[in-house]
């Protein structure tokens, strides 16, 4: 028997060096080897093919999940279409009276925060949440006094004509899953902490006995509440998430996506053994590239096996304000337009109610693109990875032999921020400079961490305009591009200035009254013939690609054509930078464009497609763009230029004020990047919920905090008041501290 601990998708699948095993026996009938395949560092074109008798299916083809991967995935489809985006068909669950699924509207949920015990206040704020348009509810119920408490607030709701579907939040408590089940219409169960015991972070050897008796184990825990859901009616959420995973599963397949899927897909085995169907699906995460990764390998799974049970999406711990808006925008944006999803919540440290609205924009965006199933003319993809992160980097520029204008820092290494100028701000150079988040040393500017990159001009200054001349040499002078159209480089010409064009233009005759060496940006939309495109194979001097497709375009898809684009490039070993252009109209409001942005170059960034991002909306202020196009990056876990928090979005476990803690520490740690700190309201899912985090604030007790450096406590019950400072020497006292930044 194998045992290696390469992650397969199969349950109980093995592979080790050259040979494949399996951790447990299974009624395989054949297994066939196409040549090579067996060998996880094989050609992607090479699969295992796996027959069972014992599965829905009767093949599965694997696959390592990128060329030299040790993960092997399904070799078939994690979504409907890569290049339209079609709502994925599931079936319909029904959560009380509302039904779930692919035939009906993708729903809308958030969570109370209030004391579940507090009857009158848990109600009312499930009604001011029902009256902003929600269509389930969740409360947690960690005892049975919350679960006593259950009836009463459902009781009271129908008495108030309120009627929203209600879900009980389980953790730890199969018994009190059993008592709520009799009057909630939905229990979330996280497999991660509903039979096994709090993860203590061991590796944990076992044998197939072993892992027998632990699977008997769960049966026995949780088969009488699948048997009380079949008796009752209710709906159940099967919801992992990536913090909280068990000893035995991170032991098996790793702090993983292909943990988080088998963790779930054990409990609903368990669902399916009883003939239990009313079920969904969950696997959050902290980081969008993570979360990503584990529902498409769930889906795929699904495929492979026949089922079509419905998805929860979400994005957990997103924080507050801009950032978790954005965080889950990336993440549940990113898999609606691959057609997936029927239920999201979009987690905030706010109000519940505040999360309705960027869930009720992120439904619509998603809703729409798969009515007109937005897209590109089918193509085939061989490059991109699906199922674990390899980012594509794009060539960056190359500083050439007699150039005397240092290129080199016109873009980014770990992701490019482009930024629209107008003539306007080249009257005020300081104020521009400072916009640019440069440093200023006696009024001249140097680049920063977060200095905007490369600007775009679409107008230059007059050519006697000596005043705008200078601020844009000094621009240059700092090695920070400025694009401009090559109609505007040919009338008024800036010296050094990377010229904007066409595909069509690139191939003209007009490039050639250019001086010799002069360096191209292209725009293109990705949908152009692949005659049009060939012309890039040939071009000279080209420093960049820009993606834009219009805004508001009805049929042709944002996401899909960039992945064309990228196959084209790849297929063709062309290594151009590609910046994500997005030119946002006058109607768009601050949230629109920051879940406009997340979920169209979120989609791809998370797949480690771009170099970067450029937005426009002539309406909002450049600073608020500049900030997003960071905090998009930062996001997608490209370039970090500020402080990471993982937030809990709070519910009635918190033990303290979570948005007041939250701002508090945000003020006083916002200037450290690389730093990642969590602030918890309490550590129900145990530790592995910081798992991104360097430091941890987390409720402990009523008034007390505990700290985490990782997910190793290592001061308890500090007294609330000087835990903020006792935060902060810890992470002095780690080497990770700098004073803040005084303004010069």
């Amino acid at each position: 028997m194998s045992t290696g601990v390469a992650p397969a998708p199969l349950p109980h699948v093995r592979v080790r060096g050259g040979g494949i095993g399996f951790t447990r026996s299974v009624d395989f009938a054949k297994v066939l080897a196409v040549p090579g395949a067996l060998r996880t560092g094989s050609s992607r074109a090479r699969a295992l093919v796996v027959r069972s008798s014992s599965t829905e299916s009767e093949t599965m083809e694997l696959e390592p999940a990128s060329e030299g991967s040790p993960l092997l995935v399904p070799k078939q489809k994690y979504c409907e279409s890569i290049h339209q985006t079609r709502r994925r068909k599931t079936r319909t669950v029904m959560v009380g009276n509302v039904p779930l699924g692919s035939d009906h509207p993708i729903r809308i949920q958030t969570m109370t925060t209030s004391d579940t015990k507090d009857v009158a206040k848990t109600v009312e704020e499930v009604m001011r949440i029902a009256d902003k348009g929600a269509d389930f509810v969740r409360i947690t119920v960690q005892g049975k006094k919350e679960a006593d408490a259950c009836f009463e607030i459902k009781n009271t709701l129908v008495q108030k004509n309120y009627n929203i579907p209600l879900v009980a939040d389980i953790h730890f408590a199969p018994a009190i899953a059993l008592r709520v089940a009799e009057c909630f219409d939905k229990i979330r169960v996280n497999p991660g902490n509903f039979a096994d015991r709090r993860a203590q972070f061991e590796q944990l050897e076992y044998t197939e006995d072993d892992y027998e008796k632990e699977l008997e184990h769960i049966q026995k825990v949780f088969s009488p509440l699948v048997e009380k859901c079949k008796q009752y009616g209710r709906a159940m959420r099967i919801g992992t998430n990536h913090g909280s995973l068990s000893d035995r599963i991170m032991s098996y397949y790793g702090d993983s996506p292909r943990g988080m899927v088998e963790s779930a897909l054990e409990f609903a085995r368990i669902c399916r053994s009883l003939d239990f169907h009313n079920f969904v699906f969950s696997m959050k995460a902290s980081n969008p590239v993570v979360m990503v990764q584990a529902y498409r390998l769930l889906v795929a799974e699904m495929y492979n096996l026949g089922w079509d049970y419905p998805l929860h999406l979400g994005v957990t711990e997103a924080g507050e304000g801009e950032d978790g808006r954005m965080k889950s925008a990336i993440g549940i944006g990113t898999l609606l337009m691959d057609g997936l999803g029927d239920t999201i919540r979009v987690s905030l440290t706010e109000p519940p109610e505040e999360e309705i609205d960027p869930c009720t924009r992120l439904a619509k965006l998603g809703t729409q693109a798969a009515n007109l199933q937005i897209g590109v003319a089918p193509f085939e993809e061989k490059h991109r990875r699906y199922f674990d992160f390899q980012r594509r980097s794009g060539q960056l520029p190359l500083q050439k032999e007699g150039e005397v204008v240092d290129y080199r820092g016109v873009l980014h290494r770990d992701g490019s921020v482009l930024m629209s100028v107008s003539l306007d701000q080249l009257k005020a150079p300081e104020l521009l400079y400072k916009s640019l988040a440069t440093k200023l040393v006696v009024g001249m500017p140097f680049k920063d961490l977060a200095t905007v990159d490369s600007i775009l001009l679409r107008e230059l200054p007059p050519v006697e305009d000596a005043q705008a001349r200078l601020a844009l040499k000094r621009l240059v002078d700092i090695s920070m591009g400025v694009l401009t159209p090559i109609s505007e480089q040919l009338t008024k010409p800036l010296p050094h200035a990377i010229v904007l064009v066409t595909l069509d233009e690139l191939s003209s005759d007009s490039i050639k009254l250019l001086p010799e060496g002069t360096r191209f940006a292209v725009t293109l939309r990705g949908d152009e013939s692949y005659e049009q495109l060939d012309v890039l194979k040939s071009a000279d001097n080209i420093t960049m690609l820009l993606h834009n497709v219009p805004y508001g375009e009805e049929k042709t898809g944002r996401v899909q054509t960039a992945r064309r684009l990228f196959e084209y490039l790849e297929t063709n070993s062309l290594n151009f930078p590609v910046i994500h252009h997005i030119d946002f109209p006058k109607s768009i409001d601050r949230d629109g464009l920051v879940i406009g942005a997340g979920a169209n170059v979120g989609a791809l960034l998370v797949d480690g497609l771009g170099d970067g991002l450029l937005l426009e909306a002539t309406n909002q202020e450049f600073e608020f763009l500049r900030d997003t196009s960071f905090n998009l990056l930062q996001g997608c876990r490209m370039r970090n230029t500020k402080t990471e928090y993982v937030s809990c979005p709070s519910c009635g476990r918190t033990l303290f004020d979570l948005q007041e803690i939250s701002a508090e520490i945000r003020e006083k740690t916002s200037h450290l990047p690389g730093v990642s700190i969590a602030i918890m309201g309490c550590i129900v899912n145990g530790p592995g919920e910081m798992a991104d985090a360097d430091f941890g604030y987390v409720g402990g007790a009523p008034g007390k905090i505990d700290l985490y450096v990782g997910k190793t406590v290592v001061q308890r019950g500090i007294a609330m008041e000087g835990a903020t400072d006792a935060l902060i020497q810890l992470i002095k006292d780690h080497g990770r501290w700098v004073e803040p930044p005084t303004e010069e």
